[in-house]
């Protein structure tokens, strides 16, 4: 028995249909008010497919959460448990040990140092964190500072702090910043961007932005190892280095936002492990708990955590929500890093996501396809524009298979349990989809 009412299921079916969407009072994220035909109305999930409620079935290579895949009965059933037991609790009052097993479990997967975990409720909430926690180190230490580097077309989440980060349309807002920002633009186009060639041209854009006034260094550089909304660029070898090696010479902190890389995601536990680095922070959120719960984690150095003892008003960190370190969201987190572990998903990124880009290569011969690029289980398809890309996305979706789409790009994002099988369905269902806007 569902959770809806046979009332509230004969009102849900007589506005749902295939490919329309419902009409509700929800005002849903990131979407116009007035929308084109496509739009799923998700019923149930299992592994990595979902079927809508006309039974339709899909294969998901949509969400960004979704590490572990769908109806993982040891992620149900932790969260279940959890909440039987414990299902909530005010962290800024007392303690719960679920939360410090999950930091602890979290911090083992990162380099030696970043073993301070603070919990938030989703990565732009983390992000923000992260950027507070800079500016407090500099001033606990006596060297305030307030300015932030970041790349012009990063996204790092939709609170008027992490909106005032990037210059992308979409993140524009009507209030004053409440921090400096000093955007960094990519040299020459996204299919480019992952030529070594360019690692020079892109550490000396932010050698710039970081020395361009020498009495007001920043307090962070803050990236994402693969810009992600941006338009799904992949960054060349040697530029995360380039940027730690940058960041220690003057001074600086490096926040690596892996709020969608992290866990897995790039074919390794986090993207920036692909360059040996350790950066000062690092936030992850979305395939932290796999999609069973909302939660974000934000990690900092040992010594960075040390200086919050001498804040003159608090001495702590002074930030963090009612539902901070959630039991039943850290429960969930647990078994999806369970479930990670023992099926080596991590490493399963890697083979298939290789696998998935090497049966995607092809494309490049399609007359829209602009370029076919990737890192671990993702892979993108630059179009020639906007329409091509909607066109694509909505042709995939017709042959039962489920894309972003984000401007010109579309992104195939299936969970990291994909096998071979499931990666050559994937495959064959973009070829035809290619085919039909071609035609």
């Amino acid at each position: 028995m569902g959770i809806l009412s046979k009332s509230d299921r004969r009102e849900r079916d007589a506005h749902s249909g295939h490919g329309v969407a419902i009409d509700h009072p929800v005002i849903r994220p990131w979407s116009p008010i007035v929308e084109s035909p496509g739009r799923v109305v998700a019923d149930r999930a299992l592994g990595e497919r979902l079927w809508d409620f006309d039974g339709t079935e899909y294969i998901d290579a949509s969400s960004l959460n979704a590490a572990c895949g769908y109806g993982r009965p040891e992620v149900v059933a932790a969260a279940s448990d959890q909440m039987a037991r414990l299902q909530g609790i005010d962290l800024s009052m007392h303690d719960h040990d679920i939360a410090g097993l999950l930091a602890r479990r979290l911090s083992a997967h990162l380099p030696h140092g970043l073993s301070r975990i603070l919990f938030t409720n989703s990565g732009s909430e983390g992000i923000e964190a992260a950027c507070f926690i800079a500016a407090s180190y500099y001033a606990h230490i006596g060297r305030p500072r307030t300015r932030v580097v970041t790349f012009a077309r990063g996204y790092h989440g939709s609170t008027t702090l992490a909106r005032s980060l990037s210059q992308l349309p979409p993140t524009a807002h009507w209030f004053t910043d409440p921090l400096r920002v000093t955007p960094v633009t990519i040299p020459g186009t996204d299919r480019d961007a992952r030529d070594p060639a360019t690692t020079p041209l892109l550490l000396a854009a932010f050698a710039e932005a970081i020395t361009q006034d020498p009495a007001d260094l920043p307090m962070a550089v803050l990236v994402e190892p693969l810009i992600n909304v941006g338009g799904g660029v992949v960054l060349p070898p040697g530029f995360l280095r380039g940027l730690r090696e940058l960041c220690d010479e003057h001074g600086v902190l490096l926040i690596i936002d892996e709020v969608f890389t992290g866990i897995g995601r790039t074919g390794r536990m986090f993207g920036f492990q692909h360059e040996e680095i350790t950066p000062d922070i690092v936030v992850s959120s979305k395939g932290l708990s796999g999609g069973y719960a909302p939660i974000a984690a934000v990690a900092i150095q040992d010594h960075i955590y040390r200086t919050f003892v001498d804040d003159a008003f608090f001495g702590g960190v002074r930030y963090g929500h009612t539902t901070s370190g959630h039991p039943v969201a850290c429960a969930a987190s647990i078994a999806v890093l369970d479930v990670i572990e023992n099926d080596g998903l991590v490493e399963n990124a890697r083979i298939m996501g290789t696998r998935l880009l090497d049966g995607l290569a092809s494309s490049t011969g399609h007359s829209l396809v602009r370029d076919v690029r990737g890192l671990g289980m993702l892979a993108i398809l630059e179009m020639d524009g906007h329409d091509s890309a909607t066109a694509l996305a909505e042709g995939a979706r017709k042959h039962g298979l489920l894309v972003r789409q984000q401007g010109p790009v579309v992104m195939v994002v299936p969970p990291l349990t994909a096998d071979a099988d499931v990666i050559d369905d994937i495959v064959s269902r973009m070829a035809s989809a290619l085919d039909g806007v071609e035609g």
